[in-house]
């Protein structure tokens, strides 16, 4: 096999503007432009609303309300609390309250200004210590628990409490959610729409319209980007498109500005974390007690799965034999909060990575000695509190790694000596371990379909349930399919994801793209190669004089079939195939694939959820100008765990994006919101996403080599999202930096995002305490 395109296979049509995506389809001159009238308020009652004036300017053809909708006027993915369109109450600025069909954008927008409706504001809930205090619960409490926590840390030889506070992050996706839907003979319904979840978009505008999801067709070619804010809200678009051209019976296409995008969707939960911990001299983490409370937003949308992922992740890396992890949801008005890549398991790694840096400048110890201490082992230490055992563990073996090629305590030296001797300017540097669950924590999801056809001309098309948004899903589903077949990647296609090819498929997301799909894909290919090695074993056989040919021993290589007990014994596949239609041989075939192995009882909080670990590491070097906040990312160096990569060069640009997008999140990506509720950080000019500037000035990533992922696809690992958290280390080396400050003297109460702002306060807390600390010391040696 000829592997001629080892990058992403659509890397030429996006640097030539080739790719297409759901804006550069031709519109129709029949096209309608659909525009969302949201609420302006965050809390409010509906007291009237009029849309006359509206619907008598010329160009309008639709303005629609709850009272128009034909299903059923609701959208929620998971609890039924989310209308399509609000009726007589809005929960946040954003919420859907009408929608415009118009000739063009100009003239709906138009229209939205005639729009008069009348509201009562309503104090609204803004942040979670409004919604604790105000009791303001989405769902009850959760708790995962290992061992006796509470008489652990009674006897504990040390104890350190606090609060940690992680803020949200806005996905900025480069395509905002759009959606085209183009009505069909009778109630039929073609969608195109910009969501990593085809099969719930399908259902969501089935169930709005009350028609069945066999009238339904959900197709995307490709995603502009997506991280997880196109799992569940890309369905809200599709629906209201598809409610405006079922009224209209003209196609209607909604594209969301960025400045509209931005204040509509939901964003990554925003988390406060309540944690006791207790340890001995030695660093050891002995027992931890943490309550984590997220963001819901105003309503569910996948909170709490995310949730449940953030109590599972909140060990990281780390053995703890005593540990109590509850979870609470807060429900506020903002907008619903949803999916981002990490799916809460950012937000729990964030807070025992802060413990154990909190328990290492405790100790006076560097922060590598104790995660050393705390590591998972292989034949010991090594099931998780939720019970799950932690099989083909190589974190021992990425530290080492690591720590040699980063010159770790070389430059641990040179960081101190570099700090004694600069005031106005200080350097930190931390190594940080990730290990990241991968499997949808909902069991049922853990499934894929794929459907194989090749054609008479020995060329193959392949559709699946994956989307493709840019991480290489279809290159890497390629490179296994022309692997399986034995063909160069010239003769296959994959073809857009389509729910009439491939149905009921899960969403995109857990990082499992290709660990389902290439699974269902080479499920489907080995039906169809099972006929063709009967098929070639009788072309072989025709000449009975010689030795027969087994069917098992038929190998596809190098675009041939042959026996590989004879290979003089060979045929091109292009001629197989020929010969398998003219006898009349099925070339089509159906795959599926379903995780095996995976379950976890909510009830007791055990079980195995995960189908592996992904895990790696980094350590990342920063200065920190004491005088403004300024953060500098000097170095990085990554070691991941791809398994056995399909793709080196995929796997690597997903863990470099991920970095980075992880470093926006801990830096400068802040959310600011003001005491009504609108977000004023809505605009590139505002919310700031990394730029080249923020790459470290020296960035190192490698694959950690010679660890098979068994019972895999081609014995590779996920990659999607665990990369993310290693921007983790970036926050520990800057508070290692900001510590630096006081000489590591007292703990900084620093949060996540650290941006210069942030910095610059902490430092100014540090260096009060220090004055405060200098007085009381003078008091003490001269006393009046």
């Amino acid at each position: 096999m000829n592997d001629t395109t080892p990058h992403h296979n659509s890397a030429i049509k996006h640097v030539t503007g080739q790719s297409l995506y759901i804006n550069d389809i031709e519109e129709s001159e029949q096209l309608l432009h659909g525009m969302v009238l949201y609420s302006p308020h965050a809390h409010a009652i509906i007291h009237s609303v009029h849309v006359a004036d509206a619907l008598q300017l010329p160009g309008v053809k639709a303005v629609l309300s709850y009272k128009d909708i034909t299903g059923l006027n609701q959208m929620g993915p998971v609890l039924k609390d989310e209308p399509c369109l609000a009726k007589s109450t809005v929960h946040f600025i954003g919420q859907a309250v009408l929608l415009i069909a118009a000739e063009n954008l100009d003239i709906a927008r138009h229209a939205a200004k005639l729009i008069r409706i009348e509201y009562e504001a309503l104090e609204p809930i803004l942040d979670i210590p409004t919604a604790i205090t105000k009791n303001s619960r989405l769902q009850p409490e959760q708790t995962i628990e290992t061992g006796n926590t509470s008489n652990a840390l009674q006897n504990c030889r040390h104890t350190l409490h606090g609060d940690f506070v992680t803020g949200g992050q806005e996905h900025w996706y480069l395509e905002t959610q759009t959606a085209m839907a183009i009505p069909g003979e009778d109630r039929e319904l073609k969608i195109f729409s910009s969501t990593q979840h085809p099969s719930e978009t399908q259902a969501i505008a089935a169930k709005v319209l009350g028609i069945n999801r066999n009238e339904v067709e959900v197709e995307v070619r490709r995603l502009g980007g997506a991280f997880g804010g196109k799992e569940t809200q890309a369905n809200h678009y599709a629906a209201w498109a598809a409610l405006l051209a079922t009224a209209t019976r003209r196609p209607v296409k909604i594209r969301l500005t960025r400045d509209e995008d931005q204040i509509m969707t939901g964003k990554r939960h925003d988390f406060l974390s309540n944690y006791h911990v207790g340890f001995d001299d030695t660093g050891k983490i002995t027992a931890l007690d943490v309550k984590l409370h997220a963001n819901a937003g105003a309503a569910a949308d996948l909170t709490m799965p995310i949730l449940a992922r953030a109590m599972f992740h909140i060990d990281n890396a780390y053995f703890i034999p005593n540990l109590t992890v509850s979870g609470n949801s807060w429900k506020t008005n903002l907008p619903p909060n949803t999916a981002f890549r990490g799916f809460g398991g950012p937000q729990g790694m964030a807070v025992i990575e802060n413990i154990v840096d909190r328990i290492a400048r405790f100790l006076k110890k560097d922060g590598l000695e104790v995660r050393k201490l705390n590591l998972y082992q292989p034949d010991r230490n090594n099931r998780t509190h939720y019970g799950q055992l932690i099989t083909n563990n190589c974190l021992g073996v990425l530290l080492e790694q690591l720590v040699s090629t980063s010159e770790y305590w070389k430059r641990r030296k040179e960081v101190q000596q570099f700090n004694r001797e600069n005031e106005f300017v200080k350097k930190g540097l931390a190594l940080t371990p990730v290990k990241f669950g991968i499997s949808f924590t909902t069991a049922f999801l853990n499934q894929a379909g794929a459907l194989i056809n090749i054609y008479q001309d020995g060329t193959v098309l392949i559709n699946h349930g994956g989307v493709e948004m840019g991480q290489g899903l279809h290159t890497k589903i390629l490179k296994i399919a022309a692997s399986e077949l034995g063909i160069d990647l010239q003769y296959i296609k994959t073809n857009a994801t389509n729910t009439t090819k491939v149905p009921n498929t899960s969403a995109t997301a857990a990082s499992s793209g290709t660990d389902l799909n290439g699974m269902a894909v080479k499920a489907g290919i080995e039906k169809i190669k099972v006929r063709l090695q009967e098929l070639a074993a009788t072309f072989f056989n025709e000449n009975k004089n010689s030795m027969q040919t087994k069917s098992a021993n038929v190998t596809f290589a190098d675009n041939m079939v042959f026996d590989t007990k004879n290979r003089q014994r060979q045929i091109s596949f292009q001629e197989l195939i020929q010969i398998a239609y003219l006898d009349r041989i099925s070339l089509s075939a159906t795959g599926f694939y379903k995780t095996p192995n995976i379950h976890f009882d909510r009830e007791t909080g055990k079980g195995e959820p995960f189908h592996y670990f992904a895990t790696g590491m980094s350590v990342s070097e920063v200065s920190i100008d004491t005088l403004t906040g300024k953060v500098e990312l000097l170095r990085t160096d990554i070691l991941h765990d791809a398994g056995k990569s399909i793709n080196e060069k995929i796997d690597i640009g997903q863990i470099e994006g991920g970095f980075i997008q992880g470093v926006g999140w801990i830096t400068n990506e802040e959310l600011r919101y003001d005491t009504k509720g609108n977000l004023l950080t809505h605009s590139p000019s505002t919310y700031k996403i990394p730029t080249i500037s923020d790459i470290p000035n020296d960035f190192r990533v490698s694959l950690l080599k010679g660890y098979p992922n068994p019972n895999t696809i081609k014995q590779s690992k996920a990659i999607g999202e665990p990369p993310f958290m290693h921007g983790l280390s970036v926050w520990m080396a800057i508070k290692d930096a900001v510590s630096a400050v006081g000489d590591h003297k007292t703990e900084p109460d620093l949060t996540i995002p650290a941006t210069s702002e942030t910095v610059l306060r902490t430092i100014d807390k540090i260096r009060e305490k220090e004055q405060h600390y200098l007085l009381i010391a003078s008091k003490q040696a001269f006393p009046q």
